[in-house]
């Protein structure tokens, strides 16, 4: 009998060209594609000005992301594929969330989950986590600067996720201009 392999599952956030309309996320909450509930969004209120406290803008253009795929950019991009299903909706840039676990800052750097939990448990320089209720969390900052001075190379964010996010810009970028594939070729674009 064989083994299921599990994939891992990357979070991540995908941005988007604007903030979800009432139909878009109608629309989004009936797609298939997000079924499984691996993507979410902020959904402004209808008349914001009849609300004290105001929505963050930059809340309303972000999805949440926590996608299984082989790699992180197979995750990104199947999001990205996904998201315009959804009717003037599509992706425009990629990032990540600074509050993570163990497990997600495992993906971001060389060590695996059972090596930090054991560093967070036996140094007191690891960073502390940060106020939570039932998840521990931690700053991805506070980890990553603690693993370089430790000697680890840990990027500032990784590689697969500055190519999703560079290519889902330049592809907003190019929306709406008149450049020949030929000169897209020229400058090394497939």
């Amino acid at each position: 009998m064989k083994e299921a392999h599990l994939m891992p599952e990357w979070s991540f956030t995908l941005l988007v060209n604007q903030p979800l309309t009432p139909e878009q996320a109608d629309a989004f909450d009936h797609c298939d594609a997000f079924g499984d509930g691996s993507v979410s969004y902020m959904l402004g209120p209808a008349k914001p000005e009849q609300y004290p406290v105001r929505s963050d803008p930059a809340d309303l253009i972000q999805l949440w992301c926590d996608v299984e795929a082989p790699t992180l950019l197979d995750a990104v991009a199947q999001t990205a594929r996904n998201v315009r299903l959804i009717p003037g909706l599509r992706a425009v840039g990629a990032a990540h969330k600074d509050t993570v676990t163990l497990g997600d800052a495992a993906q971001r750097c060389d060590r695996d989950y059972e090596s930090l939990v054991q560093l967070s448990q036996e140094d007191e320089r690891f960073p502390e986590p940060l106020e939570t209720e039932g998840t521990v969390f931690y700053s991805w900052l506070h980890i990553a600067d603690y693993l370089r001075r430790l000697g680890d190379d840990v990027p500032h964010t990784p590689r697969e996720l500055v190519i999703a996010d560079r290519a889902l810009r330049l592809v907003e970028d190019l929306r709406g201009t008149d450049v020949q594939p030929g000169a897209l070729r020229a400058l090394g674009l497939p």
